[in-house]
């Protein structure tokens, strides 16, 4: 299978390491530079370089703003029977397919875990789409992660709000915690060992467990013990409830404006 991948940044480049491990497949990047490329892939630096090249799967991997700049120069290279397959947020497939000739597209929302394998993808296939289309997008999401299909478009741009963002709000509250701990009197680095091998035991716990994490919080807890006091800072009025609603509704809301 020959498969060209449009853009190659953070998450591009991530998935492509997965893929050069996982898929029996030949690779060539699209990128205006090659560095830090993984060995194994083909580079060209623009579609001028593909004349007469046809490619079964076509990956855009470049910013949703970016889209109907860069691909409709694309859109002749996709081979019979072939499909595109966007990592890009927000952007639709009808909107896709608008600007590649009504090709088949299917769309994979990740997250960043995808360089260690961890990533949680959601897949959404246009109504053009093959079952082979399908299974090919199963196995590049599920080389990087956990793949979950869904009925729906407006239900990956909600998956993009809370598994593709998340990471990020994840590493902003584990700043802010490693800054807190910081402010008891721990250096940088012993303050970050702290907080991140303390998110990283509960969080694992929790995926372990089969109880509800509510129940995990209250086996933390002691009656009027050191936890009850700071979890009832955090819980104030409601707050961090609100806040989090807030943080994944903004991100819902920008994938719908991408669209």
């Amino acid at each position: 299978m020959d498969i060209l991948l449009v853009g190659c940044g953070k998450m591009g480049g991530a998935m492509l390491r997965r893929w050069l491990d996982a898929m029996p497949a030949r690779f060539t990047t699209v990128n205006r530079s090659g560095r830090a490329l993984p060995p194994g892939t083909e580079h060209v630096t623009g579609p001028d370089a593909l004349t007469g090249r046809r490619f079964d799967a076509i990956i855009i991997a470049v910013k949703p703003q970016q889209i109907p700049d860069v691909m409709p120069a694309y859109a002749g290279l996709l081979a019979d029977g072939g499909c595109y397959v966007s990592i890009a947020a927000g952007f639709s497939t009808g909107s896709l397919a608008n600007l590649l000739h009504q090709a088949p597209v299917v769309r994979i929302m990740p997250n960043l875990p995808a360089l260690i394998g961890r990533s949680v993808n959601g897949l959404f296939a246009g109504p053009t789409c093959e079952q082979h289309h399908r299974e090919l997008a199963d196995q590049l999401a599920r080389a990087t992660g956990t793949a979950v299909w869904l009925d729906d478009e407006d239900e990956l741009d909600r998956l993009t709000a809370v598994a593709g963002s998340g990471p990020g709000y994840v590493f902003e509250i584990a700043r802010s915690y490693i800054a807190a701990a910081e402010t008891l009197g721990f250096s940088k680095e012993t303050a970050r060992s702290l907080v991140l091998e303390t998110m990283g035991g509960a969080i694992e716990m929790a995926t372990r467990s089969d109880q509800d994490v509510a129940e995990l919080r209250n086996s933390v807890m002691s009656k009027n013990g050191t936890t009850e006091a700071g979890i009832n800072v955090l819980r104030r009025d409601g707050q961090l409830d609100e806040l989090l609603r807030d943080t994944t509704r903004a991100a819902y809301d920008r994938a719908v404006e991408l669209r």
